[in-house]
């Protein structure tokens, strides 16, 4: 499904077998890590509720479309959140960093920028998780905190879990790094508040969202007349699984000339410029780093997560009950 990914992490094999042991080693340290976590050693805890959004599939599953719903409905229901991120990518000499929609994306990431341009909430990006969120409530009185990632960041503490899993890619093989795709056992899931598929229900879990295209729109100052279904088009796609972007827009109606990079990949001017003049159509998360590179011919396709009307009513349950009044108090444990 992915030719970045070894196809033992996706379908089991030789590899996997004879990596076994190392990955046995990964789960037993990542079991370690979640007991000293759930026993609050080293454990930060924020003066506001904490949600973490995160995954156990090396690379991406489609988290920030769910951070990004998730902020807008906790907004529609009276609250103030606000979103804390790794920075991945970000090349800032000084974390954390407040982000805003006029950030450097080379400075604080991406996808920092692009939850800033899409939500109007306040942003903090940094590795070290409880001094991001610290930041972040410096910034703004946010009444909520969402983690974009960090499901394994156990520095921080937290009053709520989401895992999003690509349904179709689901666990890959169910084995830990290096002989599978895992961060920690398949065993996790089962530890979190609600598990979510990305593109629809999976084996672990009838709760599912999907990605909705938006309207094509200009990259930069780019201009032009948006490419129409059946056009023969470039599709670029630095995500972690590009293919499932170049597989959106053949269900819009594109011919795609598929273009995968680097997960974070900073697009430079041969990655966009194919010298034929066919449209160029990429990812919001790539289209934040491109405005540089902005010319006639260059697209964004924005995508909005929409989970069904039972994943919904459980994802209200769980932000009414994170707001709901607790007294909690930050401190170190």
């Amino acid at each position: 499904m992915s030719a970045r990914l070894p196809r033992f992490w996706l379908q089991d094999g030789l590899g996997a077998r004879l990596l076994a042991p190392l990955g046995a080693l990964t789960a037993a340290v990542a079991r370690r890590r979640l007991r000293r976590h759930r026993q609050g050693i080293g454990v930060w805890r924020a003066p506001v509720p904490v949600l973490v959004v995160g995954n156990l599939f090396v690379g991406g599953s489609g988290k920030t479309p769910l951070v990004i719903w998730l902020v807008e409905r906790a907004r529609a229901l009276g609250h103030q959140p606000g979103v804390v991120l790794r920075g991945y990518g970000g090349r800032a000499r000084d974390w954390p960093r407040g982000v805003t929609p006029a950030s450097d994306p080379a400075e604080v990431g991406d996808e920092a920028v692009l939850i800033a341009r899409r939500t109007g909430a306040p942003v903090a990006a940094g590795p070290d998780r409880p001094a991001a969120v610290r930041q972040l409530l410096a910034l703004s009185p946010c009444d909520l905190v969402i983690s974009d990632d960090g499901l394994q960041h156990y520095a921080l503490g937290r009053d709520a879990e989401i895992i999003v899993l690509d349904a179709a890619r689901g666990l890959g093989n169910g084995r830990c790094l290096p002989a599978g795709p895992l961060r920690e056992p398949a065993a996790r899931l089962d530890t979190v508040d609600l598990v979510v598929g990305n593109g629809g229900a999976t084996a672990h879990s009838p709760h599912a969202f999907t990605l909705q295209p938006g309207t094509l729109e200009p990259v930069g100052q780019g201009g032009g007349t948006p490419p129409a279904p059946g056009a023969r088009v470039h599709g670029i796609a630095g995500i972690g699984h590009p293919e499932r972007f170049f597989a959106a827009l053949e269900h819009l109606g594109y011919e795609v000339i598929g273009h995968p990079l680097p997960d974070h990949h900073v697009p430079r001017p041969d990655d966009v410029d194919f010298g034929d003049g066919l449209p160029v159509i990429m990812t919001e998360k790539d289209a934040v780093k491109c405005q540089a590179l902005a010319r006639a011919g260059l697209w964004a396709l924005p995508v909005t997560a929409v989970p069904d009307g039972a994943t919904t009513a459980e994802l209200d349950r769980l932000l009414r009950r994170l707001m709901a009044p607790s007294g909690q108090e930050g401190h170190e444990t």
